[in-house]
């Protein structure tokens, strides 16, 4: 929307000529940003759910009643144009991969391989930890990064080249994935980790030590600032013992 609001006024002011009539042009431009701006909001997130891995994406249908309950009255070709506005000016380059994006996927992939916690349950509370990641974001990466390097203070050329690993999705969502199966069923939490290896390829110890960084922090044992030094085996045995405590 910012980027067509600036490709109306630099149009505006090419053709413009004098104050009264920059003045009376601009009145109108406002009047049209402002009738185009619940539609293209709409048609964002209706691109948007058609990129997703729901099951039913907005339909036309639900947006043209939706609009008119708003008080605003389009029709199919008018939504088709509102999308199209929207894909070209960002140079139809929208579908960027995101960390829900490989949950989703993964997910899928563990429902159809007959995952024993069900895929919704597990959907529902990866949520709950993405948004805690985000929020947590430097102190659990400073937690993993503690791990690898088997030290308590990293260099900065440690951090730095730890930053692949902070861009790494796949990682993130398996550790999510895995986070969420203790959370859900301690006793089948292994399973679900194991399950995840043989689709990921992603060693079982990495996916033992993102879940229990994400674990740590959760349920809050300490404070991010005087977290100590816990070894990665013990990361992951420290999972494994629970998971395998009430079987």
């Amino acid at each position: 929307m910012v980027k067509q609001a600036e490709n109306i006024c630099r149009q505006a002011r090419i053709q413009l000529r004098d104050n009264k009539r920059e003045f009376q042009n601009w009145r109108a431009l406002k009047e049209q940003l402002f009738n185009k701006f619940t539609l293209r909001l709409v048609s964002c997130v209706q691109l948007a759910s058609k990129l997703s891995f729901q099951n039913k994406i907005i339909s036309n249908v639900t947006v043209l009643n939706f609009l008119q309950s708003l008080g605003y009255l389009h029709t199919k070709e008018e939504l088709l144009e509102s999308e199209l506005d929207v894909l070209k000016s960002l140079n139809f380059q929208i579908n960027l991969p995101t960390p829900l994006a490989y949950v989703e996927m993964l997910l899928e992939v563990l429902g159809y391989n007959g995952c024993v916690v069900p895929a919704m349950r597990l959907h529902a509370t990866c949520l709950t930890l993405l948004d805690l990641v985000y929020l947590l974001h430097e102190p659990i990466y400073e937690s993993l990064l503690r791990a690898s390097i088997e030290n308590s203070t990293p260099s900065q050329l440690q951090g730095e080249k730890f930053i692949s690993v902070k861009e790494d999705f796949m990682l993130l969502a398996v550790g999510i994935i895995a986070a969420s199966a203790f959370i859900q069923n301690h006793e089948c939490w292994s399973q679900v980790v194991e399950h995840l290896q043989s689709i990921t390829g992603i060693a079982l110890a990495s996916i033992a030590e993102f879940s229990y960084a994400i674990l740590t922090h959760s349920v809050g044992a300490n404070t991010p600032g005087r977290q100590q030094y816990i070894p990665p085996h013990l990361a992951a045995r420290a999972l494994k013992t629970v998971a395998s405590s009430n079987t």
